[in-house]
């Protein structure tokens, strides 16, 4: 992982926390320096004490080297500690980045998995915090270790230097063998999790037409493919892990072996060979414990990369010059919006314009643009080309979470949140309740609210699924009318309706009409018109007609009339 670079925005927070990484570095200098002190101590025991057999001077050493060790574990602690701090630091700089930017990808239909993303940063965090950043703190010290042994005698130092080298050739080939099985196996395991949280939303359809076990299955063959991707990687892991555990343990017994041989023929004292082998378990203990965490590292890696591309790809938005809260005056030149991702132009060169206290009703067959025009006129949606002005700025240069304030929108499929029914209606800001009685009572759902358990605080479930669908189409309405909004649009309000529920919805629009909001209206349904005064008819992307409601309607009744007699 990139520690000390500032390429990217990712990289530039680990930048920002570069003190804290170098003061983990100078802990890690004494905590290694401190780490000598275990194989001075033998030496000092074989050479001195029990040739000198002087009890006053093993008891000095001991509590010297027991004062070390103290001082050692509280520097271990303090590095543990900076390295928790960090982990806190980048959790508190990048989570609200984070989950705007899945946001963002959700908005343009890029497929994130927002919870994959919110993972990535929490598996990120762990690794700075645990164990495994230890071996990358320890591991310049290994030479360190190798030169003392070679002081001790140079024979003890190569043959250290040859168990090193075998070590760092066993982590060589984990990272060789795992790293492309375990970035698979992440991305199937993703994917499979995906592919089951998407489709289980939908739990009464896949019940009533027993849908479970062909999905069931489909879930099944994408998890057993990132399953047997993960136990191909975790089976090369153990055998090379195992392999490096025998190594370790052949190569310290083996240099006391060869420091016996040495002690035999004198050439060293019965305490450097005790001492070699301590120094040489120091200085193969972070090789063997990046083995044991590499699984751990490659998967950071992973996930470091992951949220590197989603920043990358969604920047942070940038906050806009503050406007003049808006009247309500909508204009729409020559518009042209396309999916997001998608090639095809969904509508082309639409033109029209709506004055504060006017309603239109916009019409049209399936598959006409009418959904994706609501959203343009939101700003859900950018235009392609052309522009959505509302007085005159265009919604696109507005600081959304300003814009919010003055428009209210249902979209087509409703969208609740877990939480209680005034929270909802209050778009879980602040809940001032003659605002939220305000707007329930003018979308006509306030008599329904109070005959709910706990009326405004009646909790609604995951996406209101407590509610039923016209519940939840007359409490959306009423979020859309929380706060007198200056332009609220309405995708097919009434699709969940029945009678007394469209009756209000058509006083509603009247109120609204009255307090100088322009509106939008999303339908299919004839009785709605009655409160629009003008109407716009879309076809295959294209304005068919537009006006007011009555030349709009008398041209719409005539093409059966013409049709009828061209065919005469």
């Amino acid at each position: 992982m990139k520690m000390f670079s500032a390429q990217s925005e990712l990289d530039g927070v680990l930048y920002s926390m570069r003190r804290i990484f170098v003061a983990a570095g100078l802990f890690s200098f004494f905590i290694n320096a401190l780490m000598l002190v275990p194989a001075l101590y033998m030496l000092q025991i074989y050479d001195r004490v029990l040739a000198s057999r002087n009890l006053l001077t093993l008891l000095m050493i001991t509590l010297i080297a027991l004062f070390l060790y103290l001082l050692m574990g509280g520097l271990e602690w303090v590095r543990s500690e900076l390295l928790v701090r960090a982990g806190a630091r980048l959790d508190e700089a990048l989570r609200c980045r984070v989950f705007t930017a899945c946001f963002e990808a959700g908005l343009q239909g890029s497929g994130n998995n927002a919870a994959q993303a919110l993972a990535d940063l929490g598996n990120i965090r762990q690794f700075l915090t645990g164990n495994s950043l230890f071996a990358f703190f320890d591991a310049p010290w290994i030479p360190v270790f190798l030169l003392a042994i070679y002081t001790l005698h140079p024979l003890l130092a190569v043959f250290a230097l040859f168990g090193a080298l075998l070590l760092f050739g066993l982590a060589w080939l984990t990272e060789k063998s795992t790293q492309q099985p375990l970035q698979e196996a992440q991305r199937a395991t993703s994917q499979a999790n995906q592919y089951a949280q998407a489709n289980l939303r939908n739990a009464e359809a896949i019940e009533a037409m027993g849908m479970l076990e062909g999905l069931r299955q489909r879930w099944q063959t994408r998890h057993q493919q990132g399953l047997a991707l993960q136990q191909l990687a975790s089976d090369r892991a153990g055998r090379i892990g195992a392999i490096s555990r025998v190594v370790r343990i052949a190569v310290q017994s083996l240099i006391l072996g060869l420091g016996a041989s040495l002690v035999i023929t004198q050439k060293v004292s019965p305490g450097a060979m005790i001492a070699a082998s301590i120094l040489l378990g120091r200085a193969l203990s972070p090789v063997e414990q990046a083995i044991g965490t590499w699984r751990s590292l490659i998967q950071a890696r992973s996930c470091y990369a992951r949220l590197n591309e989603l920043l990358s790809k969604f920047p942070e938005r940038q906050v806009a010059m503050p406007l003049p809260a808006p009247l309500g005056k909508v204009s729409v030149e020559a518009l042209t919006v396309h999916a997001p991702g998608s090639p095809v132009a969904i509508l082309r060169n639409i033109n029209f314009k709506l004055m504060p206290g006017e309603a239109i009703a916009v019409i049209g067959p399936s598959a006409s643009g009418k959904s994706t025009l609501a959203r343009a006129l939101v700003g859900v949606w950018r235009a392609t080309a052309g522009k959505v002005r509302l007085d005159s700025a265009d919604v696109a240069a507005w600081d959304k979470l300003e814009l919010g304030r003055y428009i209210g929108y249902v979209p087509q499929d409703i969208e609740l949140f877990a939480g209680s029914i005034a929270e909802n209606i209050a778009r879980f800001g602040e809940v001032e309740s003659e605002k939220i009685v305000k707007a329930a009572l003018r979308a006509g759902v306030h008599e329904m609210i109070l005959r709910l358990p706990k009326g405004y605080d009646t909790p609604i479930g995951e996406a209101g699924s407590f509610l039923s669908g016209g519940q939840r189409q007359r409490v959306a309405l009423a979020r859309a009318m929380y706060g007198d909004p200056v332009l609220v649009v309405l995708d097919e309000p009434n699709s969940n309706l029945d009678d007394q529920g469209e009756l209000a919805l058509v006083q509603a629009l009247l109120s609204l009409k009255e307090t100088g909001c322009a509106i939008v209206v999303v339908t299919h349904r004839t009785n709605i018109v009655a409160a629009v005064d003008k109407i716009l008819v879309l076809r295959e992307g294209v304005i068919q007609h537009y006006g007011p409601k009555a030349q709009v309607l008398a041209a719409l009744q005539a093409v059966p009339a013409v049709i009828e007699k061209a065919r005469a």
